[in-house]
């Protein structure tokens, strides 16, 4: 139930009221200072995500002057099949692995939302099976990768609800936002709206990104 009514909730968010947020092209241009990857939540619209993805890029480009950006959306269904996630999973990890080997002195900003955020625990090594949309572990960031990740943008992570969060070598590096009432994030949160509020939380997430790369 809570998922049907978060999803239809996003449905409505593609209407007039959101639709002034411009979208980026999502592109992964060639050995840029920093990449943004995102990883959008279930059916999300938008280039790398209407409610978060692109207006965190948006507010990013804003935050970090006088270093180059590009971004790059997590090739994945983003709907309700068990397999989703994973393939995000997937996905992510063989995108920033090949990606850093190819321009070694590129950074990484990670992105997830809603199941996005699952595709991020996932790939750093932190299991969503058991969240809502989440999945077992499928491919995980190499060591040698690991320092190339700068920060992790997560907003309405499911794996919040299970009483768990980023921990160990990427939590200093990690902002994770669960709206009050969000009943993806918050084990009894009845609030479905708060979970579409995260575009709000934009400049901040950017503010705390740009302090670390």
């Amino acid at each position: 139930m809570r998922i049907r009514l978060c999803l239809a909730a996003l449905s409505l968010a593609g209407g007039a009221g959101l639709a002034t947020v411009s979208s980026p092209t999502a592109t992964a241009a060639p050995c840029t200072d920093i990449e943004v990857v995102s990883a959008r939540g279930t059916l999300e619209p938008g280039t790398l995500g209407f409610i978060v993805g692109d207006p965190v890029y948006s507010a990013l480009r804003q935050k970090i002057t006088g270093k180059t950006l590009s971004s790059y959306r997590v090739d994945y269904p983003a709907n309700l099949s068990l397999t989703s996630a994973a393939q995000g999973n997937r996905d992510l990890v063989n995108h920033v692995t090949s990606q850093a080997a190819s321009c070694p002195n590129q950074r990484f900003i990670l992105v997830g939302y809603s199941q996005g955020a699952n595709v991020v625990d996932n790939s750093i090594g932190i299991s969503s099976a058991g969240a809502v949309v989440g999945s077992p572990i499928v491919a995980t960031l190499p060591a040698g990768v690991e320092p190339k990740v700068a920060a992790l943008l997560l907003f309405g992570n499911p794996i919040r609800a299970l009483g768990k969060s980023v921990t160990g070598t990427y939590q200093s590096r990690t902002l994770d936002i669960c709206a009050a009432g969000d009943p993806l994030c918050e084990n009894g949160g009845g609030d479905t709206g708060a979970h579409l509020s995260y575009r709000d939380n934009a400049d901040e997430a950017a503010t705390f990104a740009a302090g670390k790369v």
